[in-house]
């Protein structure tokens, strides 16, 4: 009885604070940036307040459509990879006694709490040529100067891998550690080998949760703004990179704005696909 009392004397007011706080920190934001996307570029560097679709009708331009073919081919491979080395890797730790399992699970989750500039500058390091691995090539005798692979887009895919590796294990653990052993353990009696099993038993029943691991990689690294610009070149620079480009050296805030719209558009599509990928996967 004491426990009704205490909920109807809550105020009622307080369920409108999650709209507030949407109102406040989404849909205003949202809106001026709405706002200056369709407005006036002022070369200055500033804008006036207007309606017109110039910043959108360069999306159809060879340099958009150049950006976003270098920020999807280096989040879709950067996302591919982590799920494909993810996959198995998590498979094989759900193999491992509970004790293990924590240990590994808080060392993943040590490493997202990483600051993305320590890490970039981490690697960055780890691939120069004065102190990084050109010189431990060098003493193996594998080359015969130290190289510096950075910066480059391997030193770039790198990086975004290094971070998304821990989002695809986090993601696909759960439904792993789930998975029943006796579904593997009947196709092993019925004749199918280690490799066939994977493939044609447990890849089938994960397939959900490898889809919402890999478009959960593939929009965080997509957002990716300080390791394409510490690890990458220019031309390897993601489209977070370019909307600050053109926001603070090209002083063209309208289409800065346009472009963060499409870049939220994207990843709110991907999410969706993501949550029904998951709603899939608990039906099945």
């Amino acid at each position: 009885m004491t426990a009704i009392v205490q909920q109807t004397s809550t105020p009622r007011w307080l369920g409108l604070w999650p709209a507030v706080i949407l109102v406040l920190f989404f849909l205003v934001p949202f809106g001026i940036m709405l706002g200056v996307s369709v407005a006036h570029r002022d070369p200055s560097g500033f804008y006036e307040w207007g309606f017109e679709l110039d910043s959108y009708a360069r999306f159809m331009s060879a340099f958009f459509a150049k950006v976003m073919a270098v920020s999807l081919g280096v989040s879709l491979t950067a996302a591919a990879i982590c799920v494909a080395i993810a996959f198995p890797f998590t498979v094989f730790l759900g193999q491992m006694s509970n004790r293990t399992q924590t240990w590994v699970l808080v060392v993943l989750l040590s490493v997202l709490a990483l600051s993305e500039v320590i890490i970039g500058f981490a690697l960055s390091t780890l691939l120069s040529q004065t102190a990084g691995v050109g010189n431990l090539f060098q003493w193996l005798g594998l080359i015969d100067e130290p190289q510096a692979y950075t910066p480059s887009l391997f030193a770039l895919i790198t990086g975004l891998c290094y971070i998304g590796f821990p989002f695809a294990v986090l993601v696909l653990y759960p439904p792993v550690s789930r998975l029943d052993p006796e579904i593997v353990e009947a196709a092993r009696v019925m004749g199918a080998s280690g490799p066939r099993a994977f493939f044609g038993v447990i890849l089938p029943n994960l397939r959900g949760a490898i889809t919402g691991a890999f478009i959960l990689v593939f929009v965080f690294t997509l957002g990716s703004y300080l390791l394409p610009q510490l690890l990458g070149r220019s031309e390897h620079w993601t489209l977070s990179v370019h909307i600050t480009d053109q926001a603070i050296y090209q002083s063209n805030l309208p289409f800065a704005a346009a472009m963060s719209i499409f870049l939220m558009l994207v990843a709110l599509a991907l999410v969706g696909l993501a949550s029904l990928a998951g709603r899939d996967r608990g039906a099945a």
